[in-house]
């Protein structure tokens, strides 16, 4: 059981303040507002609550860190893919990484209301 559990939450940190876990789900959830603000709204959502509750939580500090630096990684993806529509491959990549960013934001919001941690794949570290 142990080893299960240190599979699925390799750094171990669990989240028991149900507060915390809210605050951390909508980290992931706000990196969504590209569809409100095209381009940089992934981007400024997840910011916005993590500069707010970072201090307060460590599990949003973890969490906000980790929605930001995929929504960072989204939107150079994203850039890039829009760059090759010239040349007909962005076509098939911008729908695929706008399906990759909703996918998952929504398994990393499952994660943090349920109080486990979450690394998203493909993602660049930028802030550590």
């Amino acid at each position: 059981m142990a080893e299960t559990q240190s599979q699925n939450n390799p750094q171990g940190n669990q989240c028991t303040d149900k507060d915390a876990c809210t605050w951390a789900m909508l980290c992931h959830i706000a990196g969504m507002a590209w569809f409100i603000v095209p381009v940089i709204g992934g981007v400024i959502g997840p910011l916005i609550i993590w500069q707010i509750k970072k201090d307060l939580h460590p599990f949003v500090n973890q969490h906000g860190k980790e929605a930001l630096n995929f929504q960072i990684s989204m939107l150079i993806y994203f850039v890039v893919a829009a760059l090759l529509w010239f040349v007909c491959i962005g076509m098939v990549l911008v729908p695929l990484v706008a399906i990759a960013d909703i996918v998952f934001a929504i398994i990393a919001a499952v994660k943090a209301a349920n109080g486990e941690t979450y690394r998203y794949p493909l993602t660049i570290r930028f802030i550590a």
